[in-house]
């Protein structure tokens, strides 16, 4: 049975709910995170109308199998997958920052680059590039994280001076962000993709930081088809990818970006199932398994969570 909209549950020493744009989190005695993955999709920081079959569960499985491939890198807030779409792990003390790696100049960093600009969150950029040329060496071009409202970019400098993060938790980020991408980059090549840029989240427990969050999926990172890129670059070709920016673009198309006097375009049914189905796809290409539909009902899922947290409270 596909559940289309997922309603609120109530867990036992349930002691916080937050209602994100496309999971919903709650807090279990101040200790322990559940996190359904729901089917709602977003862009341009704004909630589509309509849900996508089975995003929830792709996406909740992504991160679980890349948190699990590179728990020797750093240590991360995973603890149990109860459910095809829920997750259930440490509560974390958020840094209020995004961490996002760049390997190629592509999205937001072209666009700033195509402007004549050539610093982007404090970082130099050099002269002479294309659209998605490799750097040299991935960068880090850190985003606010926002609760309300659109994300900014911010530097390493505003990061330390600003007191979210201090210089030695700093290093630590940019060190295990490195070395994450760097796992991303490899587990991609094997699956004949590049990974291009993504996002890290990143918490403490005491004086220890975790991984948190989603790592590796479609709407936090860009793939690029390894096949053929270079003679796409040389030619001036758009890459193939494996992403949501297909999503963006039809909104760009049908003329919208999440400006205030916009208005979100009707999608079609066929149109949701086209998007599953590239959901669908990236799955398959990024673990190289096919994906398997479990749907649940609430009634299973909610019992599932509970044992779960059970378990790990002993």
């Amino acid at each position: 049975m596909y559940i289309r909209r997922m309603k609120q549950l109530q867990f036992p020493q349930q002691t916080n709910f937050y209602k994100g744009k496309v999971r919903d989190v709650y807090t279990i005695a101040d200790e322990y995170i559940v996190m359904i993955a729901s089917d709602r999709i977003s862009a341009f920081d704004v909630i589509l109308p309509s849900t996508i079959p089975y995003k929830g569960q792709v996406l909740n499985q992504i991160a679980a199998y890349m948190l699990g491939v590179t728990k020797d890198i750093c240590p991360n807030w995973l603890l149990a997958i109860p459910a095809p779409t829920i997750s259930v792990g440490k509560k974390c003390t958020p840094f209020k920052i995004e961490m996002v790696v760049r390997g190629n100049l592509t999205g937001h960093a072209w666009r700033t680059y195509a402007e004549g600009k050539r610093i982007l969150c404090g970082v130099q950029l050099p002269e002479g590039m294309k659209e998605n040329d490799f750097f040299f060496s991935p960068i880090i071009t850190p985003s606010t994280k926002a609760d309300e409202g659109h994300d900014e970019d911010i530097s390493k400098d505003e990061i330390i001076s600003k007191g979210l993060a201090t210089k030695e938790d700093w290093n630590i980020l940019e060190k295990y962000a490195l070395a994450l991408f760097q796992r991303g980059k490899e587990i991609a090549a094997k699956r004949e993709l590049i990974l291009v840029d993504t996002k890290y989240e990143f918490g403490k427990i005491g004086n220890e930081i975790y991984l948190m969050d989603e790592v590796h999926t479609p709407d936090s990172s860009r793939y690029f088809f390894k096949d053929g890129f270079e003679e796409r670059q040389s030619s001036g070709e758009r890459q193939k990818q494996l992403s949501k920016e297909f999503v963006r673009e039809w909104l760009i198309e049908n003329n919208f970006m999440g400006k205030q006097e916009q208005t979100v375009p009707a999608m079609s049914d066929e149109w949701v199932q086209t998007i599953s189905r590239r959901y669908i796809e990236l799955y398959e290409k990024v673990i190289g398994e096919s994906f398997k539909p479990e749907p649940l009902s609430e009634e299973e899922i909610y019992k599932r969570t509970v044992s779960a947290i059970d378990k790990l409270k002993g």
